[in-house]
């Protein structure tokens, strides 16, 4: 399922996928307006995820304190570094852009999770390392916006060890 879930969101074409990131960025925004978010987990986008690069600069001139995920040890929870766009990134052994100079701070209250599919229950389906579930298994837990493409849901039982999402994004709504 993750592959297929993969080619078909790799196969989008790049006008569609421009229009659904804008779409759920500004979901994104109003959402973090109405909810008066002072700090956000985010991610880099990594295999055709929704890029949404726009929103994060907006939100931190609006003074939101953005976040990025950083693994710092297989098998364990993600660690979150400061981080300001715009600021110099470097890739960590895995390949995804993290900044130059880390500032690791405490898990946000509130983190985007990307989504490769999720289902109707708000469970997530991610690349299989399981670094977001050990994330949330963490007490306190954090609030969670999981972003994805609608095109992407999809019908899986949740594992044991899932935790669904508070919210999903997506270019046509947030349920």
């Amino acid at each position: 399922m993750r592959k297929a879930l993969l080619t078909a969101r790799r196969a989008l074409p790049d006008a569609t996928r421009a229009q659904w990131d804008a779409a759920i960025a500004q979901r994104l925004l109003d959402w973090c307006a109405d909810e008066n978010i002072g700090e956000l987990g985010v991610y880099w986008p990594l295999h055709g995820e929704p890029d949404l690069h726009g929103a994060y600069a907006q939100l931190a001139a609006r003074g939101v304190a953005l976040c990025l995920p950083v693994v710092l040890e297989k098998h364990a929870p993600l660690a979150f570094s400061d981080w300001t766009p715009g600021e110099a990134m470097v890739k960590d052994g895995m390949g995804v852009a993290v900044p130059a100079r880390l500032r690791l701070r405490a898990a946000p209250a509130t983190v985007l999770v990307p989504c490769l599919g999720f289902n109707v229950q708000r469970f997530r389906l991610g690349y299989g390392g399981g670094y977001y579930d050990r994330t949330l298994a963490a007490t306190p837990r954090p609030r969670t916006l999981g972003i994805a493409y609608a095109c992407l849901a999809a019908s899986f039982p949740n594992g044991e060890y899932d935790i669904a999402l508070d919210h999903i994004v997506t270019e046509g709504d947030i349920f």
